[in-house]
């Protein structure tokens, strides 16, 4: 009985054994899984490095084009700027010289009303002469000094149409001036729209790529969960497989012990037998003595 209660347990234990060495090689096939996805992952996460490293670098790139626009749309302001404040100082002195060809215009009138008054004073003279002949001589003397003034009026009148026909010619230079001031002014206004046009896109294509940037680290981060999670995951299944080692040496050890109390049991029956040998044959003899 205790033979077969004995040979029960082995066969018990072989089948637990059995039923261990079976969970073993599932929890080795799952830890390869696990192992290949893990792998797996990882090619993932180092693939999305590369990528975020390349984005990185291209928007370092677009910052630094950024940043050259920007230069040269500060370098633009301050043409625009600069010829703003010519274009101020050149109607400043075209309003000086129209001031002046004004002022000019009215000493030139005064002197024509002069001369017209001066003309209508020889007139009066001439008409005169028949009644004043005793003050001809002075009247002579006087006309003669009037004449003096009329050739100095007639210079002063040449000069100043010769100032003013140079004035014309300084009014026409300004105007040109204008003029081609106000056509850089206007291709400078084009070339500013064009360079803010292309910031706005950059701005725009810089934001996307921002965008697309945080996607790919939230994925990262995801990712790096998911590989913390099946970290921990991997320790408790390596935990459990160094506990499932331990019963398996327990088991064996007591498999060994059992083995040894079956031979020591095997030897114990032995011995019995051949005392019951002895005991048949002694009472065997002692029964044929006996008759």
């Amino acid at each position: 009985s205790i033979i077969r209660r004995q040979r029960r347990e082995l066969k018990l234990l072989i089948a637990e054994l059995k039923d261990r060495d079976k969970e073993l090689n599932d929890m080795v096939a799952v830890h390869e899984r696990h192992i290949q996805a893990w792998e797996d992952d990882r090619q993932k996460i180092l693939t999305l490095a590369e990528r975020c490293s390349l984005l990185t670098s291209e928007l370092n790139e677009r910052n630094a084009i950024i940043k050259s626009l920007t230069k040269k749309l500060q370098l633009l302001e301050s043409q625009h700027n600069d010829s703003k404040i010519t274009l101020e100082n050149t109607q400043q002195k075209f309003k000086e010289l129209t001031q002046k060809v004004s002022d000019s215009s009215v000493h030139c009138q005064a002197l024509e009303e002069k001369n017209q008054s001066l003309h209508c004073s020889i007139l009066e003279l001439s008409a005169k002469t028949g009644q004043l002949q005793a003050r001809e001589q002075e009247l002579l003397t006087m006309l003669q000094l009037k004449d003096k003034a009329l050739i100095e009026t007639t210079d002063q009148i040449t000069e100043v149409t010769s100032k003013f026909k140079t004035l014309e010619g300084a009014l026409r230079a300004a105007k040109l001036e204008e003029f081609s001031r106000n056509r850089e002014q206007q291709d400078l206004k084009l070339t500013l729209n064009d360079v803010v046009f292309q910031v706005n896109k950059m701005k725009d294509v810089l934001s996307e790529k921002m965008k697309e940037s945080s996607k790919h680290q939230e994925e990262i981060s995801h990712l790096k969960q998911e590989n913390g999670c099946l970290r921990s995951e991997l320790i408790l299944a390596v935990e459990e497989a160094q506990r499932k080692d331990q019963l398996y040496q327990f088991a064996k050890s007591k498999q060994v012990r059992i083995e040894k109390e079956l031979s020591s049991l095997r030897q114990v029956c032995v011995k019995q037998q051949q005392d019951l040998h002895f005991l048949h044959v002694n009472l065997d003899s002692s029964q044929d003595s006996r008759q």
